[in-house]
């Protein structure tokens, strides 16, 4: 069974994380293969709407965290993948709308933001949770995040690594549609249908003239987040955080 499922069906190219015994958590193969999609995309006239899902009730738990020591797996290279990840979504010429049936956290977070449009399950949940584990936001939030919901607000949300509900979300302006779960799937296929019979060349001027202007320091985001999670990485903190997750137990962070 492949972690990464990808089907094209009437100018809708969608994208699935499919690793449902650990939530959809994105291993670097996975992440590899979502962005070699998107930037495939670019200019293909049989694509006029990306969608990025997950399978079987979860969008993605976020960065996969294996083994006893999970701070090994985790150097500049992933804070790369990540970072080219988000800037496939931001620079692809098509709506990229994410259906977030379940579970969005960490990077998986972080990617649910930066697309253009998000649709979720009443019982989803959004939660950057980098600072349980010693580290900071990553993904382009701190330019995403703030931009979709304000400081305050953004500061709760990664300072103290509460948990937000579909509904506050999408009152906070976090996402954009959240619906029942018994409609979520009718809804999703809708509002892809309705993308992908919209006018490409309008759509594509549309998210770069929105992008700009909302985000236009997110490059300059990327990189600070980039020097910022790399200089963590080499911090007992951030060890003692990965391994206490995996470890299912409450971190003691000493500051060094």
């Amino acid at each position: 069974m492949s972690d990464f499922v990808v089907s094209h069906d009437q100018g809708v190219l969608t994208l699935q994380f499919n690793s449902p015994q650990t939530l959809n958590a994105m291993t670097p193969t996975m992440v590899e293969a979502c962005t070699h999609e998107l930037e495939e995309a670019v200019g293909r006239d049989d694509v006029r709407v990306v969608v990025i899902t997950g399978s079987e009730g979860a969008f993605s738990a976020g960065a996969a965290l294996v083994g006893e020591n999970p701070i090994e797996h985790f150097d500049v290279t992933a804070m790369d993948r990540a970072n080219r990840l988000i800037r496939a979504v931001l620079r692809l010429d098509k709506p990229v709308l994410a259906g977030v049936n379940g579970i969005a956290a960490g990077v998986g977070c972080s990617l649910a933001i930066a697309c253009d449009l998000q649709i979720a399950r009443e019982s989803a949940m959004f939660l950057l949770a980098f600072g349980r584990i010693g580290l900071t936001c990553d993904g382009g939030t701190s330019a995403t995040l703030a931009a979709s919901v304000g400081r305050a607000k953004a500061m709760r949300m990664a300072l103290l690594a509460e948990p937000m509900t579909a509904r506050e979300a999408a009152k906070a302006g976090l996402i954009s549609h959240v619906v029942p779960d018994g409609e979520y799937d009718d809804a999703l296929a809708k509002l892809t249908h309705r993308l992908s019979q919209g006018a490409p060349l309008a759509f594509a001027a549309t998210k770069k003239l929105i992008n700009a202007t909302s985000l236009a320091q997110v490059d300059q985001a990327l990189e600070r987040e980039r020097s910022a999670q790399s200089a963590l990485f080499s911090t007992h903190d951030a060890a003692e955080g990965m391994q206490a997750f995996a470890q299912k137990r409450r971190p003691v962070f000493e500051g060094r």
